[in-house]
């Protein structure tokens, strides 16, 4: 086993990837602020019903050490936001980002690119799912997208709903992103892969860095 692994939040793509890297990695970090809700057990593989009400970072936590004991844990119950989001991400060999909010996944890839970690970002919403690398040199979340879409044009994946099983689906996708980083051998860095969940079609689009990206502009050389 060998690298640090950080995944934000334990919820429907965080706990698959968890589950997915535990036996593989040295290290994992888990953040989230959030607790369990019962509505919340169909996709969030880790949470128990006796679980409910509990922090997520604890129960994640507790799931991973029944079954993988010799991966060391480390726990971080809070929000990022941007007076955190650089302290939270530093220290790490790669960033799997599961969360489901848009002014999040920027603030998070702005950190990681800044502090130069590779960031593996994931979505889904109702049946597509998509999901890309972020290391030095290639394009980033916020080269594509640029900014966060003005609130209610864009539903997030708690809004629009979201199938169980196939955030299982992207949430082991990444865990396989952030391994393939981890071995130096990423295979969608610069790259978004489209899942379409209904036809089990999957696309990917080249993604080049965008001159004048912000996030680039605060890149440590």
């Amino acid at each position: 086993m060998s690298g640090r692994v950080l995944v934000i939040g334990a919820g429907g793509l965080g706990c698959p990837a968890l589950w997915a890297l535990a036996p593989r990695v040295r290290t994992l970090g888990i953040v989230d602020d959030d607790v369990v809700e019962a509505s919340n057990l169909n996709r969030q593989i880790l949470h128990r019903t006796e679980d409910v009400g509990r922090p997520k970072v604890q129960s994640a936590r507790d799931a991973i050490g029944r079954r993988y004991p010799a991966v060391e844990i480390e726990t971080l119950r809070t929000r990022v936001d941007a007076d955190n989001a650089r302290r939270v991400v530093r220290g790490w060999d790669v960033v799997v980002d599961g969360t489901d909010s848009f002014d999040a996944k920027f603030l998070i890839n702005d950190a990681c690119v800044e502090a130069g970690v590779p960031l593996v970002h994931g979505g889904v919403v109702r049946f597509t799912g998509q999901l890309m690398s972020v290391v030095r040199g290639s394009a980033c979340y916020r080269c594509l997208f640029e900014a966060p879409p003005p609130a209610g044009i864009a539903p997030s994946c708690s809004e629009a709903g979201i199938m169980g099983a196939f955030a299982g689906i992207i949430g082991a996708l990444m865990a396989e992103e952030a391994l393939r980083i981890l071995d130096g051998a990423p295979r969608l860095a610069g790259t978004l892969m489209v899942v379409d969940g209904l036809s089990d079609r999957r696309r990917r689009v080249a993604v080049r860095p965008r001159p004048g990206c912000e996030a680039h502009l605060r890149e440590v050389a």
